[in-house]
């Protein structure tokens, strides 16, 4: 495989004092280059000060790569719309975990591991009872992932690559379970447990919809394009939840609790959250007819009113992933005859307006794949409550791939960034007496 590799150097030279200090500039395989800056505090006393880490890179990493310039999303050198044409969810999450796709043996291996440990411990059941039916069901997958390694004492020692992999195969079999689980959970319903003869797709959409008083037949076109956005989630770089997954595991915490983590992360509605943002907006639309005032507060710059689901903050052009998409939602629409629903007559009106207004094409205001991803999910019969969690579902395969990379290292870091402090300097207690 392709390895980074020192290059030239950069002098940095402070204009006041005329001091200069080298550091190496280092090229990865694509992308920007990269000036390493550890060694700047003991040359020169100076930290770098980057809020968000927008110029940062954190880590060194052979999984996914974006070019949001360009629209270019790769997973370990595959772009990702030939994954979604050719390829299925638990593939792409073997080919992020691994490094390359399976052969037809290991696809076999692969599949059997983690068809076979779907089911969860009988006794994690008993964990939904303790929330409330009116909980955020994100609220709940952090509490029962994260409870997870009280119950798999054999895959929480990350310097043990046998562990490791169990965890990872565990993490990605169990998480459409629970997710299920706390879906039912919320509509009163019983639990269905998972069944060994369906893929991964449509063992999901059965624990989500079958009851046990009648049978229940998978639409193989709704699991198809379930099994594609599943994929198309399933990695972004070094996003929020990721760059928490890579920091909570940097203190050699267990992947349970580091894929908890970033849960909670992605439950935050800047992240995970915009796809059920999108339906709020369409709903408070209510009907074509309100879309022009739409248009309008969305162009007025002293409006603090936004359109949700157009642009992207990585990808200055069209997102790959929304093109892709797009054919997926308006397959599902067409397979499930919503033509006339008001809610999907708004969004396919406002789609159009956003790819022909000159205002959006100038600002690369495209439909986003949180819009088409939206739709797609609300169509399914999947409430909006659960849009994030099937989006922590798809992006687990992606977690678990950055954990067990950074848990691989042969020299592994504790995340510790520093700060600019510009709080009070040293002063003395004052006695309670004392104090005005």
């Amino acid at each position: 495989m392709p390895q980074s590799s020192p290059s030239r150097t950069v002098t940095l030279t402070d204009d006041t004092t005329g001091e200069s200090w080298k550091l190496e500039r280092r090229s990865g395989t694509m992308g920007p280059d990269v000036i390493d800056v550890r060694p700047l505090p003991r040359l020169s006393g100076l930290l770098t000060f980057d809020p968000g880490f927008i110029s940062t890179g954190s880590c060194e990493s052979k999984i996914t790569f974006v070019d949001g310039d360009q629209g270019i999303l790769l997973h370990r050198g595959y772009p990702i719309d030939d994954l979604a044409e050719n390829s299925t969810f638990l593939e792409v999450a073997y080919l992020l975990l691994m490094g390359d796709l399976p052969n037809a043996e290991q696809s076999t291996a692969w599949t059997h591991n983690i068809t076979y440990n779907t089911l969860v411990h009988e006794q994690l059941i008993k964990f939904y009872s303790g929330f409330r039916r009116d909980a955020h069901p994100m609220a709940v997958m952090c509490g029962v992932v994260g409870a997870l390694s009280a119950f798999y004492h054999d895959s929480i020692n990350m310097q043990d690559p046998a562990q490791r992999a169990k965890a990872c195969y565990r993490l990605i079999a169990k998480m459409p379970t629970l997710a299920a689980m706390a879906h039912k959970y919320a509509h009163g319903q019983p639990f269905m447990y998972p069944l060994n003869s369906l893929n991964y797709a449509a063992n999901f959409l059965q624990m989500l919809f079958a009851v046990p008083a009648e049978p229940y037949e998978v639409n193989p076109i709704l699991a198809r394009a379930m099994d594609k956005i599943l994929i198309l989630h399933a990695d972004h770089e070094q996003n929020a939840s990721t760059s928490t997954v890579r920091l909570a595991s940097s203190s050699g915490a267990n992947p349970f609790a580091c894929i908890a983590a970033g849960i909670a992360s992605l439950g935050g509605p800047a992240h995970g959250g915009a796809n059920e943002a999108v339906l709020k907006m369409l709903t408070a639309l209510e009907v074509p007819a309100n879309i022009p005032e739409a248009i309008r507060r969305a162009k007025d710059p002293n409006d603090p009113f936004r359109l949700m689901g157009f642009g992207h903050r990585v990808y200055k052009n069209y997102d790959p992933r929304a093109r892709i998409m797009r054919r997926i939602c308006h397959e599902v629409l067409g397979t499930l005859n919503l033509a006339n629903d008001p809610l999907l007559q708004v969004a396919v009106e406002l789609e159009q307006i956003a790819l022909s207004d000159p205002y959006f094409i100038e600002k690369k205001l495209y439909p986003n794949v949180d819009f088409y991803t939206g739709l797609t999910l609300r169509a399914m019969g999947i409430p909006p409550s659960m849009f994030t969690v099937l989006f922590a579902v798809a992006r687990t395969a992606g977690w678990v791939a950055h954990w067990q990379e950074q848990s691989s290292e042969s020299k592994p870091k504790i995340g510790r960034p520093r700060q600019l402090y510009t709080g009070p300097t040293a002063r003395s207690f004052v006695p309670m007496a004392q104090r005005g």
